[in-house]
């Protein structure tokens, strides 16, 4: 149907368009999609084989819908995606405030200008595009906000009762008639104000200071709510939950490939830094694991959850980091280096919310932690572990580069440092690029030169060294010398 040619009602009646109440639009649209196979909620990463069939079950079943789950879940941006399942265009009946279906117009204006103009009443379109409104819930949203409220001077102007539907100025959710209205963090929601929300998903009337006025609201409602909020700011009330009909748990990825794959979706890299900077995967894979170790760690509160937003800050935070050291020692390429990794401390300590303990120890110091702690569990993946060689003396493939820092010396590897100084410093431990190349033969130089890096965390990690944070930077020791040197300055 070509919507610039149909300008009247009796232009729309003639087309032979038939009206849908949203809902029903949501489905027909969701049934064309399944049935062709067309790929649905595009940048919906993690979610094919859980949340996505929840929900297209829900439209299916023309519900209301609650996504709950913890912070950086894709709540919301699964809501805005539900926009694409709507036609492109609809009509209404123009100068409607709240887009009155022509066919079925329910506000007081739209049926006055049909009773006036019939067939001749002037019809726009609108594009799906505007037909999602949004709000976030907070204590202060008051009745008025959401649902509307009386506009005394209209009522005075117009010489009408305050019950007549003229003097009320409408709210969001009245304007949002024949669309997808998202209310985010619902439990932050008032009680009084959730109590407002009843009649609008189930009996359709609206009251306002009093008067009910009966007006037949077409919206898809869909909600968004943290678990924790139930006990810590609110919660949502039993009738209002019960009126919802659908409630699908959302979850944070359950592997590091598709981690890895929401964080390169939504990392926002400047066209130079993806030209100058070089990310090895091993990197890309330590920066994912740092996410899934604050979601076990007990210093980090578990219910309030880590968001995806950590991993892609740490990311975008990793490349700045590398790019910065290259335009401070003036290269043209920066290849990403494990010591790099102080550089996403801001992006880790902004992102979580510390128990009791975690105070304790303090934001930095836990961060460090949770990169130490991926960096130990990744480890053996590329090279024997630790721990086990320890055990093993005569075979241990580590012992004549703990046996170069058991000697007095010590390494620091820091984003002052160029390339050629890097790869001088980290050659001067004996055995370090022996015990790298040992396991594997087929590595770039940078990759070599990144295992060398990697194998002196990792035997911090085991207790085998001592590792100091410098700024931009990692220090390493004999772990005897370094607990010689702690008594020496507690002495004094």
């Amino acid at each position: 149907m070509d919507h610039n040619k149909i300008k009247t009602l009796g232009e729309l009646k003639a087309s032979r368009y038939k009206s849908l109440s949203v809902k029903d639009e949501l489905r027909k649209n969701l049934v064309k999609q399944l049935r062709t196979r067309s790929k649905g909620f595009e940048g919906i990463i993690g979610y094919n084989d859980t949340v996505i069939p929840e929900l297209q079950t829900a439209i299916l079943s023309r519900h209301n819908i609650l996504l709950l789950g913890l912070r950086g879940q894709a709540k919301t941006r699964i809501a805005r995606l539900m926009v694409n399942l709507l036609d492109e265009y609809i009509p209404y009946v123009t100068g409607s405030e709240i887009f009155d279906d022509p066919l079925t117009p329910i506000s007081w204006y739209a049926k006055h200008q049909i009773s006036i103009h019939g067939d001749n009443t002037p019809v726009s379109w609108q594009h799906r595009s505007e037909r999602y409104t949004e709000k976030l819930a907070t204590p202060d949203v008051t009745v008025a906000d959401l649902i509307g409220d009386v506009d005394p001077i209209k009522a005075a102007n117009l010489k009408l009762n305050y019950n007549d539907e003229r003097v009320i100025h409408f709210g969001l959710i009245p304007r949002a008639h024949r669309s997808i209205f998202v209310i985010n963090e619902l439990p932050d929601l008032q009680a009084r104000i959730q109590v407002a929300l009843f009649n609008i998903l189930q009996e359709k009337d609206i009251q306002i200071r009093g008067f009910k006025l009966r007006l037949p609201l077409d919206i898809q409602f869909v909600f968004t709510a943290n678990p924790e909020d139930y006990t810590n700011r609110g919660s949502i009330v039993t009738p209002l939950k019960d009126r919802i009909e659908s409630q699908i748990l959302t979850h944070y990825p359950k592997n590091i490939d598709i981690s890895r794959d929401i964080t390169t979706q939504e990392a926002k890299l400047h066209p130079e830094q993806r030209k100058k900077v070089h990310l090895d995967g091993l990197l890309r894979d330590i920066i994912e694991q740092v996410g899934f170790e604050a979601r076990k760690s007990e210093f980090i509160d578990q219910k309030s959850g880590v968001s995806a937003r950590l991993t892609i800050s740490a990311y975008e935070n990793l490349i700045s980091t590398a790019e910065r050291r290259a335009l401070l020692t003036r290269e043209t390429k920066a290849e990403v280096r494990i010591a790099d990794l102080s550089g996403i401390i801001p992006a880790i300590t902004g992102k979580i919310e510390l128990v009791y303990e975690g105070e304790l120890e303090g934001p930095a110091k836990v961060a460090h932690m949770l990169i130490g702690k991926a960096i130990k569990t990744l480890f053996t993946r590329y090279l024997p572990d630790p721990e086990r060689e320890k055990k093993r003396k005569s075979v241990n493939p580590y012992i004549k580069v703990l046996e170069w820092f058991t000697e007095g010396n010590s390494i620091e590897i820091s984003d002052k440092m160029n390339t050629v100084q890097y790869k001088k410093e980290l050659r001067r431990v004996n055995g370090l690029e022996e015990v790298a190349n040992a396991f594997h033969e087929d590595l770039l130089e940078h990759q070599s030169f990144l295992l060398m890096e990697l194998i002196l965390h990792a035997l911090a990690e085991h207790s085998q060294l001592s590792k100091r944070y410098m700024e931009g930077g990692y220090g390493f020791s004999d772990m005897f010398d370094s607990l010689f040197n702690v008594n020496l300055q507690t002495e004094d």
